[in-house]
Order: structure tokens, then sequence, then C-alpha cells
């Protein structure tokens, strides 16, 4: 490949995904105001996000054998097209369960670029030191699209309205779609990969069953029998499909890679810390609209200061992974999100912009120091021709997480507040039929639903009350997250080990390998060893040993 076809493939894979993340925080800081407009509860809330996230997890492991069986550049124009006409979709929405449609539509777009821009860079960058620093470039594009929404959105709903949050990804993937055309060129893996459809019907199964169970569980109760019967379904379905790709001759993920301890620690980092951290987002937009009764705009400008820090870290990181190790990094920075988090249980009704600023400016300081890493060693634990296949296996994973995110905090906000909702009514002065009336209503739209209500003179003390609840809420959903970053951390702290003096080198035939590839034979020195091993640097990580 050229020098100018690389720098083509690099920047078109950088404005993939930057197409790709566009709809997940552009709809977060506009919960607010779409469930004001549509008068969605709580629950259907999380569906408005989850509508999103959920064909990506489902479908990017399908999307990435696609694109290395079909062409990469294909599936690149198809998820390109399909954020286009989601895009439009949730334009032109005038309910909730439409808007759910163009979310999903989006989502599977999504889910087509993910593992593409991936594998583009690492089919044009083969070298894995080098390609440390386009990935860095892909972070930071990954996180620039969180970082513009907010203020776009602001805008646009302080003087049109929310279907016009929709509007960006439509010019932007457009645009994409023609310099694609033509100056990206195409490209397969090498070797024989087939679509592997038992594993893809399970896989879309387990997941899907699995987020409608923990929403409806959040919903109603874990015990209702929709819940039960769906989380009975994920369980049954996981099995399955873990059964069927290991019987698969060309699986959809080879659960091989898994051997890996980088890979492994990679995935389960990712997949914890988005868990934790997209379900954050989510209740911190409720509280900036709820509690401190912010325009979308203003809200904006406060979350976007996450984004905004780990974007500019992430133009850097490329040059600092060459240095320290991802363990470190990784470990790091995802302790520093934790302890970001708990800072942030001390806000209040009235808590200043400053004082929030620090503690989200922290925030995206450790996400800027882990994310990057964690993406990078996911695609360089592995050969080359397996990178499309690890990317999309981490990208699953991850959006799984992000998925229950928004599910499990939501269910957790929920029960919470409505739970002391009660005490605090009763702390304002307000009893009997009154208080009987403000629980009912939040038990059964949730609590945001009380800031809906006349309740005449009532209306500040129940508005003062509701806001006391939901900190309340927060304050759970904040120490779950802060937890779920500190497992991340450990899980990175103990397989993303040092690697250990070996006297032989670990036969590549252990490395996940096409189906029916001749094994090579084993190294023979530890200098070729690492010559060829896949990862970034000797210290990054450790492979496991051969006997």
């Amino acid at each position: 490949m050229t020098a100018r076809g690389r720098g083509a493939t690099i920047a078109l894979a950088c404005a993939g995904v930057f197409v790709a993340y566009l709809p997940v925080v552009t709809v977060t800081v506009s919960l607010p105001a779409i469930q004001q407009a549509l008068g969605a509860s709580t629950a259907q809330l999380s569906w408005v996000s989850d509508a999103f996230v959920l064909p990506v997890a489902a479908l990017i492991l399908t999307a990435g054998v696609f694109a290395d069986v079909h062409g990469r550049k294909r599936v690149f124009q198809v998820g390109l097209a399909l954020c286009a006409v989601g895009a439009l979709v949730a334009l032109c929405a005038r309910s909730v369960e439409v808007l759910w449609v163009g979310q999903a539509l989006a989502g599977a777009g999504a889910a087509a670029l993910l593992p593409v821009t991936l594998a583009l860079i690492s089919h044009a960058v083969p070298d894995h030191r080098e390609r440390g620093k386009y990935i860095g470039w892909w972070t930071t594009c990954m996180m620039a699209a969180m970082a513009v929404p907010p203020l776009f959105a602001g805008v646009l709903l302080e003087h049109v309205g929310w279907r016009w949050i929709f509007l960006l990804p439509v010019p932007v993937a457009l645009l994409t779609m023609v310099f694609a055309a033509r100056l990206l060129d195409e490209s397969r893996a090498p070797g024989e990969r087939r679509l592997d459809w038992p594993g893809q019907v399970t896989a879309a199964l387990a997941i899907t069953a699995l987020i409608y169970g923990v929403i409806e569980g959040g919903a109603e109760s874990f015990t209702h029998p929709r819940a039960l019967a769906a989380l009975a379904v994920a369980v049954v379905s996981a099995a399955a499909f873990v059964r069927v790709e290991l019987r698969s001759k060309a699986p959809m993920l080879n659960l091989s890679l898994f051997r890996s301890p980088a890979f492994a620690a990679s995935t389960l980092a990712a997949m914890i810390s988005f868990l934790g951290l997209i379900g954050f987002f989510f209740v911190l937009s409720l509280y900036f609209g709820l509690v401190q009764q912010l325009t979308t705009l203003e809200s904006g400008i406060r979350m976007v200061l996450v984004n905004v820090v780990s974007m500019f870290l992430g133009l850097v990181m490329g040059r600092v992974m060459r240095h320290v190790p991802a363990r470190v990094l990784i470990t790091v920075g995802l302790l520093v999100a934790a302890v970001a988090l708990l800072c942030l249980t001390t806000v209040g009704p009235d808590t200043s912009f400053v004082s929030v600023a620090w503690r989200l400016a922290l925030l995206g300081l450790g996400l800027g120091l882990a994310f990057p890493c964690i993406t990078n060693i996911a695609v360089a634990s592995v050969p080359p021709h397996w990178a499309g296949m690890a990317a999309a296996g981490n990208n699953a994973f991850r959006q799984v997480g992000g998925a229950l995110g928004p599910a499990l905090m939501g269910a957790l906000l929920t029960v919470k507040a409505v739970g002391t909702l009660p005490g605090h009514l009763a702390d304002a002065g307000l009893t009997g039929e009154r208080a009987r009336q403000i629980t009912e209503t939040a038990d059964a739209s949730g609590i945001g639903a009380v800031a809906g209500l006349d309740l005449g003179a009532d209306t500040e003390r129940a508005l003062g009350a509701m806001s006391e609840a939901f900190l309340d809420g927060l304050r759970l959903c904040l120490f779950v997250s802060a937890t779920l970053l500190v497992l991340a951390a450990l899980a990175a702290a103990v397989l993303l080990r040092r690697r250990r003096p070996a006297t032989t080198a670990p036969a590549v035939a252990n490395h996940p390998t096409s189906a029916g590839a001749v094994p090579q034979p084993a190294l023979t020195t530890p200098q070729a060893a690492r010559s060829s091993h896949p990862g970034r640097h000797d210290h990054a990580y450790n492979e496991p040993d051969q006997p």
C-alpha cells in the first residue's frame, strides 16, 4: 500500500468510528428533553439508549466476518449508509417506538463500522509498534464523537427541537461514503472464513434476552415471569453459543482467542468499564436535567469535559504506549476514573460548575489513559490476519457492557429513588393522599415523572423531595460504577503481568488461526519469539507458557 493510500485508509477509518459513536452521547444528554416530549418512563428511556447499543453488541461479530469474507470497503459503506438512514428515521420520529427503530438502524450501522475500522488500520499498518499511534488517533476520534454532540444538541434544543439532534450523522456519513468510494482500497482477510449462522443466532439471542431481562427486571421485578424467562433464555443461548463455536470449523468468534491473557484482559476490562461508564452517563444526564434543572446545552458543556480531556490525551497516547507498559496505563487509568466517580458522590442540587468540572476532567484523564491501551492490546495480541475478529470480539463485549449499563443503572436508580422518596416527602411536610399520589406516579413512570405533576402550592416541596431521592439513587449508581472500574483495573493488573523469562518461545500453533490452518513449528529462540509476537513490546503482557 502506498503512503497516500495508507493515509487515506487511516483517515477514513477514523471518520468511520466518529460516525459510529455520534449517537451515543447525543441521545444521552437529550434524555430529559425526550422524556418530556414523548412522556417516556425510565424503562423506555433505557431502551432509547439500548435500542442503539443492542444491535451493535448482537451484530458486530457477524459484521466482522462479513467484512473479512466479502470485503471491508463494502461493509464500511453499508455501515455508513445504515447510520445515515437510522438518523433520518429518528429525525422524523413522533413516538418513542419510532425512535427505537431509528436507533436500532444506526446501531446496526455502528456494528458494521467498529470492527472494520480497526481492521482497516491493521491492514494499512502491519507493524504493531507503529500501529499504536494510529489506534490512539482512532480512540481520539471516538472521544471526539462523544465530545461534539452535547454542544451541538444543546444549541439545537435551545432553538429548534429535540429531533434535530439526529441531523449531524447524516451529512458526515454521506461525505465519508463519497470519499471512501474514491480513496479506500478493498481488502479481505487471508485464508478461508465463512459465515457462522448458528453462532450468530445464538449470540444475538443471548445478548437480546439478557438486555431485555435486565430492563424488565428493573422496571417490574427480577422475579417477574418475563424477566425470569428472558434471563433463562440468555443463559441457555450463551451455553449454546459456546458449544456451537467450539464445534464449528469456521467459528464467528474463535474462543481460543481467550487463551491469550492480553486479549482476555482487554476484553474483560472493556466490558466491565463500559457497563459502569455508559450507565453513569445515563444517570448523570438525568441529574443535570432533573435535579440541577440545567438546559441541554448547559448539561452538554459539563459532560463534554470528560471527552475533551480523553480526546487530547489520545493524541499523545501512541507515543506514551511505546514507553510505559500497558498494564500500568490501564490499571492506573481505571483506578483514576473510579476515584473520580467516588468524588462525584458529594454533588447536590446546588453544586457549582467548577466543583463538577474538576471531577469530570479527572474522569476524562483516567479514561484517556486506559481506553487506547485496551483497544490496542485487543488487536495486537493476535496475528494480523485475525485483527478483524479480535476487534469485533472486543467491541462486542464492550457493547454488551454498554447495553447493560443504562439498564442496570436505570434499575438501580429507580429502585433506590422510589424507595427513599416517601421519607423525603415526609421530611418536606408532604403526607397522606398527596404523598401517595406522588409516590404512585414515581413508581409507575419513574422518579422523573414527579417533575411533570401540577401540585399547586406543594410543587416546590415535591421537587425538593424528588431531588433528594434522585441523589440517593445517583450515589448508589456511582458506587456501583466505581466498583466495576476497580474490578476492571484488578483484571488488567493480574492478567497483563510482566512477561517471564523463557528459554523457549510459545508455539505459533497455539495462536488462534483460521480453521484448517497447518500449525507452524515453534520458534526456538527468545529473540525470535519476541520478533514474531503480535504484541506491542516485550513487557506489555504475558502469553501463556507452553508445556
